[in-house]
């Protein structure tokens, strides 16, 4: 039962983050949909704990290169996120409002993902025992 309140628990703070991405596009203020190009990152921020958890051996050693690259470049990649709407803001292409619930919305996602490797991301990535 646990795992299905965390699954509800991390939709709803998914819903959420969505919600601020498509607020700061939508709002007739605003009405640029220029932000919704950080939903590339969302989707390629996982990838890299993917690939490194398929490719690396799973010894519980202090440093792992592979693993590291993988966080090195979740960290690029989620920093990327949150630098694509200040530059669209600075070259005055969306408003500054519009930068500020995106980057709210970037937040609760990232967030959101990372709860979920916390939570699911104890065991194989493709199986449900947690549940």
């Amino acid at each position: 039962m646990a795992g299905i309140k965390a699954l509800v628990g991390l939709s709803f703070s998914g819903a959420l983050g969505l919600t601020f991405l498509l607020l700061g596009c939508a709002l007739e203020q605003f009405g640029v949909y220029w932000p919704l190009f950080v939903l590339i990152f969302y989707i390629l921020s996982p990838l890299p704990h993917f690939i490194a958890s398929r490719c690396g051996d799973d010894t519980d050693s202090s440093s792992n290169a592979c693993r590291e690259l993988a966080l090195f470049l979740t960290t690029g990649i989620v920093i990327s996120a949150f630098g694509l709407p200040i530059i669209l803001a600075r070259k005055q292409v969306i408003y500054w409002g519009a930068c500020g619930l995106v980057m709210a919305g970037n937040a609760v996602i990232f967030l959101t993902i990372l709860g979920f490797f916390l939570i699911f991301g104890g065991g194989d990535d493709f199986s449900w025992e947690q549940w």
